[in-house]
């Protein structure tokens, strides 16, 4: 009797970037691409690089676009900001703990397009012809025309996946523009409301 080998049994293999519980990256995105949120520019100030000396220069500006920041609690009045692991804001705001939020205006889709890009150039070239004020609180860049700002204080940083979830205290907050409506992103694009 000679042995043939059995018919190979059917195999499915899942696309290669389904997760346990089932989910592609891609229909993750796609899904929550749906769901319509507010666009903000996350700011802080870099530490001088010798802290002892007064005299010492400030370090750089630093500024990124967020879509995944919200209120979270009135009082104390807390904010959640999500970072990429690794990014440089992560980074920064992991050493230094006070960070500012504009709220931009349909009107400031540019300002949210350049902190957004990728492999873009420095932070100081970025801040160039933007009209903004330093905050009392932080020092960091509030920019002009925002529909609203923030200082915060971070509270508390949590690993969640492949970001870092910072919650901040509010340590003043104004609405320095009334004008015009929100900025917003919506399946992959930044919109107006209406």
């Amino acid at each position: 009797m000679l042995n043939t080998p059995a018919a190979p049994a059917s195999i499915t293999v899942p696309p290669a970037a389904r997760h346990a519980e089932g989910v592609s990256n891609d229909e993750f995105r796609a899904a929550m691409s749906r769901l319509a949120a507010g666009v903000v520019l996350v700011t802080a100030m870099e530490p001088p690089l010798d802290p002892d000396d007064p005299g010492a220069p400030a370090g750089e500006d630093v500024g990124m676009t967020a879509t995944a920041f919200l209120s979270v609690s009135l009082d104390p009045p807390l904010v959640l900001v999500s970072l990429r692991t690794g990014s440089r804001m992560d980074e920064l705001l992991e050493e230094q703990p006070l960070w500012a939020v504009s709220v931009l205006s349909e009107s400031q889709r540019h300002i949210a397009g350049r902190f957004s890009m990728k492999g873009r150039v420095s932070d100081r070239l970025l801040f160039a012809d933007i009209p903004y004020r330093r905050g009392e609180y932080t020092g960091a860049p509030l920019v002009g025309g925002a529909l609203a700002t923030l200082e915060c204080r971070t509270e508390q940083r949590v690993a969640a996946g492949d970001h870092t979830l910072v919650v901040g205290r509010v340590t003043t907050a104004a609405v320095p523009s009334a004008e015009g409506g929100p900025l917003v992103y919506f399946k992959g694009r930044y919109r107006q409301l209406g």
